[in-house]
């Protein structure tokens, strides 16, 4: 298996416009928080933006998902962001980008992107993928241009062929080399496939998935996070 990955439920369709109810529920909206008190007021942010893997869907506890565990790390490492958890369970690359207006009504330092898992589990467009990542980038920049953005790959399942699953997967370090984004190559690095890893569905991770998910997130955001900060720990925003 390499996506069961996901993300499953019902959300907004390709065109980005609400789809009919599904059978699980959302998780958090754009709001929502990691689980975890919010940083200092006024501490630079960083946003998870994606699916029920950011989210955290089936854990006991938020605090567990990925995202509060890098929040974590991050008050070991004495470093000043504050962390949002903008995932949405069922959501699709096009779902994403139409709320990507209400998480940039706030300022963000750094923008995880964790979406496709989704698309990929529908068999959706690769070129959709593409072009609602891309557009996730720019408004992104363009709204907030010191903002770094980090792109987290995806797989798709191997049901659907050689050519869409080589097509999807390249969508990813395609893309973060044509705009200059930080690359997780791939989220369920370790994860997928791996029993120990996922809750009884064998699709969403479990606690020991979510460390798992956040080691791989932290490998490529720790650097990215202490360039932007000063020797006192005063962190940039963006």
């Amino acid at each position: 298996m390499v996506l069961g990955l996901g993300a499953c439920g019902a959300g907004p369709d390709e065109s980005g416009s609400a789809g009919a109810g599904g059978n699980e529920p959302l998780e958090a909206d754009a709001g929502s928080s990691s689980g975890t008190p919010p940083g200092s007021p006024g501490s630079p942010r960083i946003v998870f933006l994606g699916t029920s893997l950011t989210a955290g869907f089936g854990l006991e506890d938020p605090a567990d998902a990925y995202p509060a565990v890098i929040e974590s790390r991050l008050r070991e490492a004495d470093l000043g962001y504050a962390v949002t958890n903008a995932g949405v369970s069922g959501d699709t690359s096009a779902g994403g980008l139409a709320r990507l207006g209400s998480i940039l009504r706030d300022s963000l330092a750094v923008l995880v992107v964790e979406l496709g898992a989704n698309d990929g589990l529908r068999g959706q467009s690769v070129e959709a993928l593409r072009r609602n990542l891309g557009e996730i980038a720019t408004r992104t920049a363009t709204a907030y241009p010191d903002a770094t953005i980090v792109l987290a790959g995806m797989e798709a399942p191997p049901n659907l062929g050689p050519e869409y699953t080589g097509a999807f997967r390249a969508v990813y370090p395609d893309l973060a080399e044509e705009r200059g984004l930080a690359l997780v190559p791939f989220l369920l690095d370790g994860v997928a496939g791996e029993r120990a890893m996922n809750q009884d569905d064998g699709i969403h991770p479990n606690v020991e998935g979510h460390r798992r998910v956040a080691e791989t997130v932290w490998a490529v955001l720790e650097g990215i996070l202490r360039a932007r900060c000063q020797g006192d720990g005063a962190c940039e925003a963006a």
